[in-house]
């Protein structure tokens, strides 16, 4: 997929994202906002009837309370009720309002709040809003005198007023979210571009280094580096068929390009002797596990091949070297790499030897089966054998190269564009 389409598509879905989390978030802050503020407009409204509520509390004996009354009628309470110090019930007026909202508000559990307090309350009913506020009702001695509730209602305009509040807050929020994600596409595609370019080079820089350290040994080994190209290619169709994942696979290609680099710190003497080693020389060649882990182990990139580097000799039974590991305990990706090294070896032309067939090669593979192969990866194995000796075996220097960097591709230049 093509870079800026792809940041397009990952900004877009981002800047959505945001946008509609930004829109909930001022949602609910417009919300809140709006419905503080009408708690606010009831207190204040609340505040004015003290003095006077207060005195139709304290006067019990005034009979029809006619001032509260008016009160009630210039203000946008549509209900007040009166208690005494120990909350009962003195007086209740209401406009004409449905006698489920009034209902509603007498049923409505409240708190009873002390001096220089308030309490609220929403209530809804039936789509309705009202608001319930409770006042505390003093004398001129300091002395409660009782309480005060006022009931109002959201009229049509306001809640149209605070809906629209609430929308438009959300909607610039969103659509502010929107235009920055659209200023800023230019500068994050020429970023993304350039550390993709660098990740890019930075890759490849890592990638002929592999393919220099394996080159180098195979001059040295046998003079020819069709050898790690053959069995980089068995090993990564061997860990597909088996569904390794995608990041065992790629530390499995570094470790099988790079198995035998240790054997550049070997003598000559040793590595290129045409007779069999002795015991000695043998201990010696051994170390070359070891010393190809020196080499790779301070490269970062590099750090996945050390486990095939280090136990590719290692047999199932537990008579390899170097530790001398038995079945599960040897990792995955050497059990797997010593399977197609020894294949590749056994079918390969050498100065020393004349390649084998596929069926000659199979018998001593299965005859290794439990003893020096896991039997599990031999089954598998066995599966691929024939293709793979016909597509790589037989395949030129040229046909290796081609496939190899097609699995390279695959497996590392594919990771620089955001998956």
């Amino acid at each position: 997929m093509e870079l800026s389409s792809l940041l397009a598509r990952r900004l877009g879905a981002a800047a959505i994202a945001i946008s509609f989390a930004a829109g909930g978030v001022s949602y609910r802050i417009e919300t809140r906002r709006a419905e503080q503020a009408a708690l606010e407009s009831a207190v204040a409204g609340a505040r004015h009837f003290e003095s006077p509520a207060m005195q139709m509390a304290i006067d019990k004996a005034s009979g029809e309370h006619l001032a509260l009354n008016r009160l009630l009628d210039r203000t946008r309470f549509v209900g007040i009720r009166i208690f005494s110090p120990d909350r009962a019930l003195i007086y209740e007026t209401w406009e004409d309002i449905p006698i489920a909202l009034i209902n509603a508000a007498q049923t409505r559990q409240h708190e009873w709040p002390g001096r220089g307090q308030s309490h609220r309350n929403w209530i809804t009913v039936s789509g309705e809003r009202l608001i319930q506020v409770v006042l505390p009702l003093f004398g001129k001695d300091g002395t409660l005198a009782g309480y005060l509730e006022g009931v109002s209602r959201l009229d049509t305009q306001t809640v149209q007023a605070q809906t629209e509040q609430v929308r438009n807050g959300a909607l610039t929020a969103a659509v502010s979210v929107l235009a920055t994600a659209l200023l800023l596409y230019p500068l994050l595609l020429a970023m993304l571009r350039q550390a993709v370019g660098l990740s890019s080079r930075l890759l490849n820089s890592n990638l002929s280094l592999m393919r220099s350290l394996g080159n180098a040994i195979a001059k040295r080994d046998s003079d020819t580096d069709s050898h790690n190209y053959r069995v980089t290619c068995y090993a990564v169709a061997l860990a597909e068929a088996m569904g390794l994942p995608k990041k065992d696979i790629s530390a499995l290609i570094t470790g099988a390009f790079l198995h035998d680099v240790g054997k550049i710190g070997i003598p000559d003497s040793i590595l290129l002797k045409a007779g069999k080693l002795t015991n000695e020389e043998f201990e010696v060649m051994k170390t070359h596990v070891l010393l190809g882990i020196e080499i790779v182990e301070d490269n970062p990139w590099l750090k996945g091949a050390a486990l095939t580097i280090r136990y590719h000799h290692e047999r199932f039974d537990g008579t390899g070297y170097p530790e001398g590991l038995r079945g599960d305990s040897i990792p995955l990706n050497a059990r797997l790499f010593a399977v197609v090294d020894v294949f590749d070896a056994l079918t390969s032309e050498r100065p020393y030897k004349k390649p084998m067939a596929l069926n000659e090669a199979m018998v001593i593979i299965e005859c290794e089966s439990g003893c020096h192969f896991d039997p599990t990866i031999v089954a598998v194995f066995k599966r691929l054998a024939p293709m793979l000796y016909t597509q790589t075996c037989q395949a030129d220097r040229i046909e290796l190269h081609r496939r190899m960097h097609e699995t390279l591709a695959r497996y590392f230049l594919a990771n620089q564009m955001p998956s």
